[in-house]
């Protein structure tokens, strides 16, 4: 089973979804180069992983799978910018959902609706199921995932116990909305103090799954079996609600070249070995609980230190940050040809990584393309019928 990662809403991208926040507070334009920065290692490592043979002892750009947890904190810290000061001005739990659902729901429609198209080109040995399937129950399927009604295991047609088998990312936006829900029904009613004690106690859970459990990674979260949703909610929890709490403590650093120090960090811990080998897991699920326990909120700390950073490199990452939910959601129907492509014509390293490429930039020319003809003026559309109201009601 691969892993799947996510990119969530940016921060720019946000605020123009929910009504004019940018102006009123400007955008974290660090944070939205570094969603971009770890969106492209996604792509990258769901290439490269073919190759690892299902080991994730040879995977190369071995800890992608972590960008899931960086993007469960950016979105966290992001939630909390956007609408904490919305509560307090009178905004509903419905107008909140209402909100994501516009930021979000669009492009789990399209991601699910290009799984589908591309599901033909599949049938491939590593897709065990996939060889009976019929048309009707693809549409079904379909319908399902645009709706983000999971499947179990013995209902996923697939074969990798995918609860969105036609476009597997989509699980971990399962947990964001899961996690927006949590946030809207009364966790953020509770101080800073209380927010930290669950934000430790919820640390405590991803230590003891990592450093104690069985497989010393965070690998999983796309099945809805026990095992799944454990690793689901332990996965989300801690970095979601850390996001929230860093947001409102208000500390921030500052450095100069912030955006260059922290995507070189952010690719390092990305990109590096598994640590430990087969005998010492514990290891490498103390590296892993290192990066999203620590690393990751400096690197959010540093990149929320400075909002008005500009330059070449800074506008590139803005635009793959604006780019890459759309990179995320619709990319995999892509990897999922390429996986069984490499691996039923036993395709060589080198001819695959050529191939690899194409894919790449096939991918981002998708991504592209549904953000600015789909994405953007749909959610612009669903905002002026679905928000004009709320906006009208709100203090921003």
């Amino acid at each position: 089973m691969t892993e799947q990662t996510q990119t969530l809403a940016a921060p720019r991208s946000e605020a123009a979804s929910t009504g004019a926040i940018a102006s009123a507070k400007g955008h974290y334009v660090i944070l939205d180069g570094l969603r971009g920065v770890a969106s492209l290692m996604v792509v990258v490592f769901h290439l490269f992983e073919v190759y690892a043979g299902g080991d994730p002892q040879k995977q190369i750009v071995n800890h992608g799978y972590l960008a899931v947890d960086f993007f469960f904190l950016l979105s966290g810290f992001v939630i909390a910018y956007a609408y904490d000061e919305r509560w307090a001005g009178g905004m509903s739990a419905w107008g909140f959902y209402k909100r994501r659902l516009v930021r979000l729901q669009p492009m789990i429609i399209m991601g699910s609706l290009i799984g589908a198209a591309l599901v033909g080109f599949q049938h491939f040995s590593v897709f065990p199921k996939l060889e009976d399937v019929s048309a009707w129950q693809v549409a079904a399927v379909m319908l399902l995932g645009c709706l983000m009604i999971p499947l179990t295991p013995s209902a996923e047609i697939r074969g990798w116990s995918e609860i969105y088998p036609l476009n597997g990312p989509a699980w971990s936006l399962f947990y964001e909305y899961l996690a927006n829900i949590l946030y809207a029904t009364g966790l953020r009613k509770l101080s800073n103090r209380a927010l930290g004690v669950l934000v430790a106690l919820a640390a405590l859970a991803l230590v003891h799954m990592l450093v104690f459990g069985p497989r010393g990674d965070v690998i999983g979260g796309w099945a809805l079996d026990a095992g799944g949703v454990r690793i689901g909610l332990t996965r989300v929890l801690f970095p979601f609600f850390a996001g929230v709490l860093l947001m409102r403590l208000g500390k921030r650093i500052k450095i100069g070249g912030a955006f260059a120090v922290c995507s070189l960090l952010l690719v390092v811990a990305l990109a590096l070995p598994r640590f430990g080998g087969t005998e010492r897991l514990w290891v490498n699920g103390l590296y892993e609980a290192a990066c999203v326990i620590l690393l990751f909120p400096l690197i959010v700390l540093i990149g929320a230190g400075e909002k008005t950073v500009d330059g070449p490199s800074v506008r590139i990452a803005r635009f793959f940050g604006d780019l890459s939910y759309p990179l995320y959601i619709t990319h995999y129907p892509l990897i999922y040809i390429y996986t069984g492509w490499v691996v039923d014509r036993k395709v060589p390293p080198a001819q695959g990584a050529l191939v690899g490429a194409g894919v790449f930039v096939a991918a981002v020319a998708i991504a592209y393309a549904c953000l600015k003809l789909y994405d953007e003026p749909m959610r612009r559309w669903l905002g002026g019928k679905l928000l004009a109201g709320s906006r009208r009601r709100s203090p921003t």
